[in-house]
This record gives structure tokens, sequence and C-alpha cells, in this order.
């Protein structure tokens, strides 16, 4: 997995791509966010689109990062999931728990407004 992380807005934008399966890579990731969050960002978006696999561990890497978010006052979206991932969101239940959006002003837009 492969990531970077932009502010814009107050929106983070977390760009992933490879396969999404948890590892050293999610350590380093959580502690670029905690910085994030710790300067004021409060909304953040994952884009997707590039992510080839998640797995179970993937899975709780976003459920990690939702929850970092919402534990400080803020949320999180997902953004440009592919098909096989939207179908992994829905067989598991948690297209219900994450908004899913097609571009990162759609996110800016619906994490100020709910």
């Amino acid at each position: 997995m492969n990531f970077s992380l932009s502010v814009n807005k107050d929106l983070l934008l977390i760009t992933m791509a490879g396969d999404l399966m948890g590892g050293f890579e999610g350590e380093k990731l959580y502690r670029e966010v905690e910085e994030s969050i710790e300067n004021g960002t409060r909304r953040c978006v994952v884009d997707l689109s590039q992510v080839r696999f998640l797995n179970s561990s993937g899975i709780g890497m976003l459920i990690t990062l939702l929850a970092k978010f919402r534990n400080r006052g803020g949320d999180l979206a997902i953004m440009r999931p592919s098909d096989q991932l939207k179908k992994l969101l829905i067989i598991t239940k948690l297209e219900a728990i994450f908004q899913s959006v097609d571009f990162a002003d759609e996110a800016f837009i619906k994490l100020i407004v709910g």
C-alpha cells in the first residue's frame, strides 16, 4: 500500500494505492493522520480509486481512521471505491457507516452539512 496526504479547505485527503492490507504502512498512516488531527483537521476523505484489494486488516484500517475523526467531532468519507470494494462494503454492511462520494468537493459539502 502506498498513500499520500494533503490538506485542502480544511479537509484531509488521503490517497491510497495498491493493496490495502494493514501492516507497517498502516502505522505510519495513523501517525500522520493523528498529527493532522492535532493540527485541527476534523474532516477527511479517503480516495480508494487506486486500491486493488482490501482485506479484513484494510477494513480495520478504514474503521480506525473513521473512529479517529469521529472521536474528535469530525467525520470521514470514502471516495471512488471500485465496484469490487463497493460489493465488499455492502456484504460487510459498512456502506451504512461510510459516506461514499465521487469527488473531494462533494465530500467537503457532505461532511459539513451531514
